[in-house]
Order: structure tokens, then sequence, then C-alpha cells
């Protein structure tokens, strides 16, 4: 049953939704139609390069009611042009214009919930009715129903999956010049946004960094709260200690060569920075937040803590770094986990099965 599909998400910029969409994409672009809509991104190109349309729409967080009309008349355009059957939404505002569009058209109705929410109780509901729900994790499922009323069988638990990095080692000059000097490297990978925390990791390291000053610690990724980031490095005067190194395409590549992974969210859905250093074998730090739990095992793949807590982080950090043994234990222990519950193989044959099954309600 190979129906049209538009993935529509807010942007097809840097996060882990984004790389859901794109592996989406990739899976589900055989024998029949892929449309994307967003608001754009620099994913967008690599969109082309897979010969998939996207289409440029409005941020769907702009609560205009012209804008809004605007875009749902876009996405009518799109449904009628591309005759589109399924709509499979990864944010609750694409999710809302989904519902309106149902009134007007019948469609097939998909939405991936990325992350656990407390807010618009409401508008989650109205547009999560006669929708076919994806949870990347349990702790998601249970939020949509616990906190939303949403019922159990209206939502399907699909982890996400990271593909195995079987390349070659391509040397960081950075990393290698570090290394030489010997130096450990801490990296912390994400989107620089309030929700990743990075001002946790930022502290943890000055106070790890007046113990042990043979340490480097790697920010990779963009976002908003880049400048803000920047300028805490700056008071501190770490910044040659914190080093921020942008927007990277070879994040798995960058882990291979860390000594270990620290994540600092504040909150999350299923991140996939943990899978990507458990797919090369490398432990984690981790925030003892919803989905974040779902994968890392205290003291068999990594350690958790709980969240804002940056004497704990830096404390754990310390400890990590002097016990090569025990890094390398929760590193074999990772890659286990990573190959038994979140491969890549595993995520597409079962978007391919649901796929396969799914109907209108």
């Amino acid at each position: 049953m190979n129906k049209n599909i538009l993935y529509f998400t807010r942007t097809m910029g840097l996060g882990g939704t984004e790389n859901v969409v794109l592996q989406l994409c990739e899976i589900m672009n055989k024998n029949r139609k892929i449309v994307v809509c967003s608001c754009g991104g620099v994913n967008v190109e690599q969109l082309s390069n897979m010969g998939i349309k996207h289409y440029l729409i409005p941020d769907i967080e702009n609560k205009n009611p012209k804008v809004a009309i605007m875009t749902l008349k876009i996405l009518l355009k799109i449904i009628r042009d591309e005759n589109i059957e399924i709509i499979h939404t990864h944010h609750r505002m694409a999710a809302f214009y989904v519902r309106i569009i149902g009134f007007i058209k019948k469609i097939i109705s998909i939405n991936t919930a990325h992350n656990t929410f407390k807010d618009k109780k409401l508008l989650t509901k109205f547009a999560y009715k006669n929708t076919n729900l994806i949870a990347v994790g349990k702790e998601v499922k249970r939020n949509l129903c616990e906190f939303y009323g949403l019922p159990s069988e209206q939502v399907t638990i699909i982890y996400n999956g990271i593909k195995p990095f079987d390349k070659e080692i391509q040397t960081i000059d950075l990393i290698d010049e570090f290394r030489k000097k010997g130096y450990y490297i801490v990296g912390n990978v994400g989107r620089l946004s309030e929700q990743k925390g990075f001002k946790y990791f930022i502290e943890a390291a000055s106070i790890v960094l007046k113990e042990n000053s043979m340490v480097k610690f790697l920010i990779i990724g963009e976002g908003e709260e880049r400048v803000k980031l920047e300028e805490i490095v700056r008071k501190l005067n770490l910044d040659e200690s914190i080093i921020f190194m942008g927007y990277r395409n070879d994040v798995q590549n960058i882990i291979s060569q860390l000594d270990l992974v620290v994540l600092t969210s504040l909150w999350e859905g299923l991140p996939l920075t943990p899978l990507e250093a458990f797919s090369v074998e490398k432990t984690i730090i981790a925030t003892a937040v919803d989905g974040t739990i779902e994968i890392v095992d205290d003291e068999i793949n990594g350690f958790l803590v709980e969240p804002k807590n940056s004497n704990i982080v830096a404390e754990k950090i310390t400890n990590l770094l002097k016990d090569e043994e025990k890094r390398k234990q929760f590193g074999k222990n990772a890659k286990e986990k990573y190959k038994s519950e979140f491969s890549f193989d595993a995520f597409s044959e079962k978007y391919k099965k649901y796929y396969y099954e799914i109907k209108e309600i």
C-alpha cells in the first residue's frame, strides 16, 4: 500500500526531530512519492540531494490568524498537487493544522511525539484526536496517556534508531592536536537551546578544570543560545578550554575520538546523542530525564545525574576520566544496548510495518 506521504514539521534545521524526518525520507522514498514541508533550514539541501521536494511554509509557531489561514491554503494546495494520502506530522501545531484539514478532506494522519510536555492540554487533545500516534519512548507514551488522557491503544512506541558508524575514522585536527599534548577530550552534542542545558555543562567544565587543567571541552551544535553561552565562557575566562565547534554532519566520527560524552538536558523525548555515543562504543554522563533514562543504565553503560546539578556532573566527569577501565567497560555495554534496542534496521522495519498497517481512525 504505497500511499504518497507528506512529512510536516516546523523546521528542517538542526536537531533530533529533523534527523528523524531525514531518516524516514530515506526509508520510505521507494515506490511512492515523498514530500516535506517546513519553514526551512540547513537540511533542506539534504532533502534536495535525496530527490525529495520541499515546500516552504510559514513558521507554524506564528499565531497570527492571517498567517494561519495562509498556511492552511498552502497545505491544501500541496495535498492536491502532490496527491497526498498520508500526512505524518512531527510537531503539535502541525498536527493541529492537519486536524483542521481533516474537516475539509479525508486524510490519514500520523504524528510522532518526540518530547514530553505539560502544557497546551486542550490544543494537544484536539490536535491528536483521530490521529495515529507514535511515541519515541515509554515516557513519551506515558505523558500522552496520563497527562493528556489519550487512550493507550492510540499510541505505538517506536524507538529512534541510529545508523552504525562503519566508516574509517577521519581524524579531527583540533582533537588530534589536543591528544598529542596529553589532554582528555569531553564533548556535549546538541542544539544550543535552553532544553539541552549547556549552561550546566559549562559550569561543570569550570569545576573540573580547577582540579585537572588537562581537559578540553567541546560543544558540538548550533542554536539560538550560542551567543549567550559564548558570553558565559568568556566571563569564566575559559575560551581556551571550552571550544564551540558549531554544526557538524560527522557527529559519530567526532564522538568516536572523545573520551566521554555529557548530556545535560532539562527534558527529552528520546535523545539521539546517547544513541550516537553508544553506536561508537562511548559512554555518557547524562541527566536523568524522561527518555534518557530509557537509554542510559546507571553505572552499567554510563552515569545518570539529576538535572541542573553542575557539581555532580563535574564529579562524574572527574571520576570517569581517572578510570579508563570503567570507561571501556561502560562503552562495551553501551554498544551492546545500541545493537539490541536502537539499531537503524530495527527502527526502519518498525516504521515500514507501521505504514503497511496504518488506517484512518
